[in-house]
Order: C-alpha cells, then sequence, then structure tokens
C-alpha cells in the first residue's frame, strides 16, 4: 500500500477500488479526541470543540493540536492541561500511547512521534495557565 502527500491530506492507495484520502485536520481530530479520553487530561488547548469546528471549516485561533503526514509517518504536537492530582509524566505517557494507538488503528498510518506541551493545571474544571 503506497502512500502520498497532497497539499493538506494523505492519499492510502488501497489498490481495490480506488484511493482513501485522509485530511491532516482529521488526523488532528482523532489525536483531540483520543487525549481528552485519557483521565487526568483537562483538555487540549482550545479543547476538542474548536477541533471539530476546524474540521468542518470554523477556523479558530489554535486547536492545540498540529499533526504533519511524511509518507505515512505522523508526527504529533500536542498541547493540554492536566488536571491537579496528577502525575503530569504518568498522564503524558498515557497520552502518547493513546493518541498512537487510535491514529493507528482509525488511518493505518505510523506514528513517529508524540510531542506533549503541557500548558497549565486545571482545577474545579477550570484550566490555570
Amino acid at each position: 500500500m503506497a502512500n502520498e502527500k497532497n497539499d493538506n491530506h494523505t492519499v492510502l492507495n488501497t489498490d481495490i477500488q480506488g484511493e482513501v484520502k485522509i485530511a491532516d485536520d482529521v488526523v488532528a481530530a482523532i489525536a483531540a479526541i483520543a487525549a481528552e479520553e485519557v483521565e487526568g487530561v483537562g483538555k487540549t488547548a482550545g479543547g476538542i470543540g474548536r477541533t471539530l469546528m476546524a474540521y468542518v471549516g470554523v477556523k479558530t485561533k489554535d486547536s492545540g493540536v498540529r499533526v504533519e503526514v511524511v509518507g505515512d509517518i505522523v508526527h504529533v504536537d500536542l498541547t493540554i492541561t492536566v488536571r491537579y492530582g496528577y502525575s503530569i509524566p504518568t498522564v503524558s505517557g498515557k497520552v502518547q500511547e493513546k493518541v498512537k494507538g487510535a491514529i493507528e488503528n482509525m488511518t493505518g498510518l505510523n506514528v513517529s512521534d508524540i510531542n506533549i506541551r503541557i500548558s497549565g493545571i486545571e482545577m474545579n474544571g477550570d484550566s490555570e495557565e
């Protein structure tokens, strides 16, 4: 299965009946959703709402997720807040595992690295930055 990169999407050549195009924004949305499912994560910068709105064409300042797809390799930069009382190294490791698994299972692409930036601590549902 050969892959090629076009402006903002990846083309998967399935050699069956055609091709599958995955927009980079879709890969970013997968990463954001997976990260926010991890216990201890407050939210991605901007939250999942912004990520999904960006996917449907409503652009906001920052989704907190940046992906770069080169061939079939994905590089992810993710900004999150962590809930007070949780271990930052433990939460970050779980986020990396969850995001990698979600992207690879849903797209068939390979994740090479997931860089995480902690932008703040969330207390009682509010983000403290």
